[in-house]
């Protein structure tokens, strides 16, 4: 079994009014996200929706200096974009799909994820969702850090810029020996 781990394909970061969107990069790989979801789903792996979580006029957050207020608890910015929502709302039941609140870049950050993946006896993390050389970034390198395989399913990444989105790529395979791949 492996983890698959969809990062931020929220509204504020996709969807073209979201409050930091990546826009028309993150919508594009809407369709290829669902599919990669669905069929994780279907063969059984564990699913983990992570979603930044913020609260409104936090000024302790370290990213209240760094970015305009984004996915605040309780708005339509927070909830997943388009049909990501569909599945997730579809498949919460499963013991396989599970919603994750983080409130810094990586999903491990402060979270009980690394917890999560080690009851299931999970090695092999493939990592999707937005922003490619933030928080997937991020929380690529905690994967790294605590051990685990990771892949980057690059069709289902994007950024707000294409720059770092490049060498986020690049980052993944050479400096934390991560597979890129298509799915």
């Amino acid at each position: 079994m492996k983890a698959v781990i969809s990062i931020d394909y929220s509204n504020d970061f996709v969807a073209s009014d979201g409050a930091l969107t990546a826009g028309e990069p993150a919508q594009a790989i809407e369709k290829d996200t669902v599919r990669l979801l669905k069929d994780s789903i279907g063969n059984g792996d564990f699913v983990v929706f992570a979603d930044d979580i913020h609260e409104a006029n936090d000024h302790y957050h370290p990213e209240t200096e760094l970015f305009p207020p984004h996915n605040l608890i309780d708005t339509t910015g927070r909830q997943l974009y388009g049909q990501v929502q569909d599945v997730y709302d579809q498949n919460k039941h499963l013991d396989t799909v599970y919603w994750l609140d983080k409130t810094r870049y990586s999903a491990f950050a402060g979270t009980d994820l690394d917890i999560k993946l080690r009851e299931r006896h999970i090695q092999e993390v493939w990592l999707s969702g937005v922003v490619t050389d933030i928080c997937v970034l991020h929380t690529a390198v905690d994967a790294y850090n605590l051990g685990y395989d990771i892949v980057v399913v690059e069709n289902c990444v994007a950024s707000f810029n294409q720059t770092g989105h490049e060498w986020a790529l690049d980052h993944f395979k050479n400096s934390l020996g991560a597979k890129v791949i298509t799915y």
